[in-house]
């Protein structure tokens, strides 16, 4: 049986380790239209744990080299892949392009009825954004 969230929170987040999750956070934020939504510092001004949004869901991440479990697991883990789904494929590639992103594959319609583009983040991860509904019929 699927499980769902009553209180408005998505039930998957990708969580992502950054040597500079402050600079992650600001490139997520300008070139990709995330927002805030929490951001702890440990006492070494390192970021702890951060929550940022886009539509109805959440991305979080925090600095490499804190300790811990997660970050011990992540050690060498290589770069991640996460979908995001928006609204203008083409105006949210503008944006990106305009604050410098690296574009790794131009906005293109796919065979399957979906537009999307793929770019990198500072730290190789490769975020694809498009208007595909997973889940959808």
């Amino acid at each position: 049986m699927a499980q769902s969230s009553s209180t408005g929170s998505p039930s998957i987040c990708p969580t992502l380790v950054y040597a500079d999750a402050r600079a992650a956070i600001r490139q997520l934020t300008e070139a990709f239209g995330f927002t805030e939504h929490a951001v702890y510092e440990d006492g070494d001004g390192l970021v702890a744990h951060a929550e940022l949004r886009y539509g109805d869901g959440i991305v979080m991440l925090g600095s490499e080299g804190r300790g811990g479990d997660f970050d011990r697991l992540m050690t060498g883990g290589g770069p991640s892949g996460v979908f995001v789904r928006v609204g203008d494929v083409d105006a949210h590639h503008r944006r990106a392009v305009e604050h410098g992103a690296e574009i790794v594959t131009a906005p293109a319609d796919q065979e399957y009825g979906a537009r999307d583009y793929m770019a990198r983040d500072l730290e190789g991860n490769v975020w694809s954004f498009g208007d595909y509904r997973p889940g959808a019929s």
